[in-house]
């Protein structure tokens, strides 16, 4: 980053606290308006993307009618101080829209039948402003030429104005707001956070379109060629960088086939394995240990997969490696036939819960019966698989978020819904009440579903989930990674 200013610089005012800014001449700034060419960029959305926005617009002013719908893409957050993390839409603007646009928003105004959508977004500060080649944070001289109003309503098909234009556009009607809502935005205009648009918008987002289902196909098929990258990286994760080296090495095959990581990647070594979120990734990676993957590429549609496997950094499982995963891949087969549309959604983690307390019983873990255990008044099991075992999948790896309990937990599962199957055994080393031999043993399995009219589809299905298999995979990865 270009830190190198001149000389002669003008002194900041009493309070301001800002890098000095570069004096500008008239003469400069009217040598810097011209001379420049228009480069050629790709369309912004392409034209399956831009029909499936359309729909899901169709089916959220249906739900609408008579009310004005507004719906914020938010902005990037800051990192540290002027260093902005890299920008990322809200994914209900996501749905309705398809447009990584900073600071934009979408407005919908009531008429008889639906609703007339339009966007609002920053012109971009291209040659022939000042900010051009002034503003660091937005000038296309400084982050790249950017595309126009009219270059977006080619793309979407509805009409796209400039942010300026916002406030006069709201003035005559009120709106439900939803996205990235900032307070200081809906005081300065005529509209409210609306939970009840939220959760229109995430019951419409669990059943996916097959639009949706592609782009959750290619993330899925994307994670799994970055768990080929990470197993081939285990001897140098090994000699040097641990799990850092390994996490590093998927989050540069998700960046490279898409957006990055969906969420911060997962890669627990040995006793980092059964801490549910081990993304600090700070740990050495040796042969004895086992080696919890949990990771997942977003598109850059922002659809994202959420697979997990765990592998025996050795290559071969020991046997009490072999016993834990054993009992995980049991409970994880049982929530796996409990999914079919017109099922609780909730069935497959009673399924899962029942394998695993009736495993820890069998190996006289549990101080209670199986039934004891399992009831509302026990869950003594759940002391070594404390979270959930499932969860609705697509624009945010936990989908659908502002749903209510008789939408998620308490509804029947349909066709086209994707979530996923994700039980787990996680003995703690510090945790007295487990023997020695399975101190500091974590493992999880985790999959990615498509509910179909007679059951589901797994589309993380090339991954294993035996033991056996899990070998002889991690094998062929890693002598293909030998011979490249």
């Amino acid at each position: 980053m270009s830190d190198k200013l001149p000389k002669s610089m003008p002194t900041p005012r009493n309070g301001e606290n800002a890098i000095p800014r570069l004096a500008n001449s008239q003469p400069f700034i009217d040598f810097m308006a011209k001379g420049w060419e228009s480069p050629e960029l790709p369309a912004p959305v392409d034209a399956a993307a831009s029909q499936a926005a359309a729909l899901h617009r169709q089916n959220l002013s249906a739900a609408f009618a008579g009310q004005g719908i507004m719906v914020f893409a938010g902005h990037a957050p800051v990192r540290a101080n002027d260093n902005f993390h890299e920008f990322r839409a809200h994914s209900d603007f996501m749905y309705l829209v398809n447009a990584q646009v900073e600071a934009a928003v979408l407005l919908g105004h009531p008429r008889s039948g639906g609703h007339d959508f339009e966007l609002f977004l920053p012109v971009p500060y291209a040659p022939g402003t000042a900010d051009f080649f002034s503003n660091a944070i937005h000038g296309e001289l400084w982050v790249g030429p950017s595309h126009k109003p009219a270059d977006w309503q080619r793309a979407l098909g509805i009409p796209v104005r400039s942010i300026q234009e916002l406030d006069s556009a709201v003035r005559a009607g009120r709106f439900q707001a939803a996205g990235a809502v900032d307070s200081n935005e809906l005081a300065r205009l005529n509209a409210q956070d609306s939970p009840a648009l939220k959760r229109v918008l995430s019951r419409l987002r669990m059943v996916k379109d097959d639009w949706e289902i592609g782009q959750l196909r290619a993330s899925v098929d994307h994670t799994i060629d970055g768990f080929r990258q990470v197993l081939a990286e285990i001897p140098q994760a090994i000699a040097s960088g641990g799990e850092r080296w390994l996490q590093g090495t998927f989050d540069r095959a998700a960046r490279t086939y898409g957006n990055g990581p969906g969420y911060a990647t997962i890669i627990g070594a040995g006793i980092h394995a059964p801490t549910l979120h081990w993304t600090r990734c700070d740990g050495p990676v040796r042969e004895d240990q086992l080696l919890l993957l949990d990771m997942g590429v977003e598109e850059r549609s922002c659809y994202t997969a959420d697979v997990t496997r765990t592998f025996p950094v050795a290559g071969s499982f020991t046997d009490a490696q072999r016993q834990v995963h054993d009992l995980v891949e049991k409970s994880h087969r049982a929530g796996l036939a409990a999914l079919a549309p017109g099922k609780p959604f909730s069935d497959f983690h009673f399924a899962c819960m029942e394998e695993i307390a009736k495993g820890l019983h069998d190996w006289d873990l549990l101080p209670v019966s199986v039934d004891e255990a399992l009831s509302p008044a026990g869950q003594q099991h759940r002391r070594w698989l404390v979270c959930g075992v499932g969860h609705h999948l697509g624009l945010d790896v936990h989908d659908c978020s502002h749903s209510h309990y008789e939408d998620y937990q308490g509804a029947l599962l349909q066709e086209n819904m994707v979530l996923t199957v994700e039980p787990g055994l996680y003995f703690h080393a510090h945790d007295a009440m487990v023997p020695p031999e399975l101190r500091g043993l974590g493992v999880r399995i985790e999959d990615d579903l498509l509910i179909t009219a007679t059951g589901y589809e797994n589309l993380s299905g090339e991954l294993p989930l035996d033991a056996s298999g899990l070998e002889q995979w991690m094998t062929r990865a890693m002598n293909l990674a030998v011979r490249a």
